[in-house]
């Protein structure tokens, strides 16, 4: 992410032996060059194309408040398009649209609005990427999570300030990014709180929205009643998100075929003895960027008045010009 004006020991994580950084330097290994040539298309030349033909075209929807000098963000949207700006820029509207009609989820969504599922130790960044260059992200929404601790909007929230941390990291915009769900100890209570709505306001975000790739989802510990908990989500799951959903239940040599143990926790049959409960630590950590949150929270469709003219935004204004820096 961009630069907070904190020192680098502050700006990491210690899980154990390993420490967590968000990376986001412009510049990255011949491994991430290749990848991203072969998967995604991209060279310099392309590069630059496709972000001047999105930048015209963000330009016609006048609605839209995106600043045009933000090109970590529209990279994001063009590398999840496999440089096809057309494509990334019905992505982005599709983005803004949902922020617009769920605003429960999306506003306001800054690390000092939304510290108490970190501090409840629901979700982690594994440290290492994967064998593919992945970020991880673990949810742990079975025993630990306590629904009247902690809400599924809160969790949804966390959930979406970490993908917004990682989606500005180039590694992550190539490679892509891995979730990981443990439902040991999981409820009625728990299934409870998930609605049919909130499935297809998810998997919508997930799969047309999300200016990200997100290359798998990894189900561990789930007892019988996960499948009445699925059953909310299948019907609006896509057929591509399909075939990146593995079940592995308790089976550690299943995840293990799929995640290399140098990138998994001793707990998952992985090599890496990391502390899971450092919630706050990471939210201390994203704490560190809330300029930026508060930046990229105020990007979307413009509100209308009562006449339903939207309100005056310049659409080439600057990101630097939009918000005062602070630390």
């Amino acid at each position: 992410m961009g630069s907070s004006g904190g020192s680098g020991e502050d700006l990491c994580v210690h899980l154990g032996d390993y420490v967590l950084r968000f990376e986001d330097e412009p510049e990255y290994e011949e491994v991430y060059r290749e990848r991203a040539l072969t998967e995604l298309r991209e060279t310099p030349e392309l590069r630059q194309q496709s972000l001047q033909e999105l930048r015209q075209l963000m330009q016609t929807e006048p609605d839209l408040y995106v600043p045009l000098d933000d090109e970590s963000l529209q990279l994001a949207f063009l590398r999840s398009c496999k440089f096809y700006p057309q494509n990334a820029f019905e992505r982005m509207k599709q983005l803004y649209r949902l922020k617009t009609k769920h605003p429960k989820y999306f506003s306001n969504l800054v690390p000092s609005e939304n510290k108490n599922v970190f501090s409840n130790n629901l979700l982690t960044v594994y440290p290492n990427r994967d064998q593919h260059g992945r970020r991880i992200l673990l949810a742990q929404l079975g025993g630990k999570w306590k629904p009247k601790d902690v809400s599924l909007v809160e969790i949804m929230r966390g959930i979406m300030i970490i993908i917004e941390a990682a989606i500005l990291e180039p590694r992550t915009q190539i490679s892509g990014a891995s979730l990981m769900v443990d439902v040991e100890g999981l409820t009625l209570q728990h299934i409870w709180q998930f609605t049919p709505g909130f499935a297809k306001m998810a998997l919508d975000w997930v799969q047309d929205c999300l200016p990200a790739r997100i290359k798998a989802i990894h189900i561990v510990n789930q007892p019988y009643i996960f499948n009445m908990l699925f059953s909310v989500f299948k019907p609006f799951i896509g057929e591509k998100l399909r075939n990146r959903i593995h079940f592995h239940g308790s089976d550690r040599s299943s995840i293990l075929s799929h995640v290399d143990a140098k990138c998994l926790p001793v707990q998952y049959g992985g090599l890496c003895d990391i502390d899971l409960d450092k919630g706050l630590e990471l939210w201390a950590l994203l704490s560190k960027y809330e300029w930026l949150y508060q930046q990229t929270t105020s990007y979307g469709y413009k509100p209308r008045d009562k006449k339903g003219k939207a309100n005056s935004t310049n659409n080439n204004i600057t990101a630097e010009s939009q918000v005062i820096k602070t630390n």
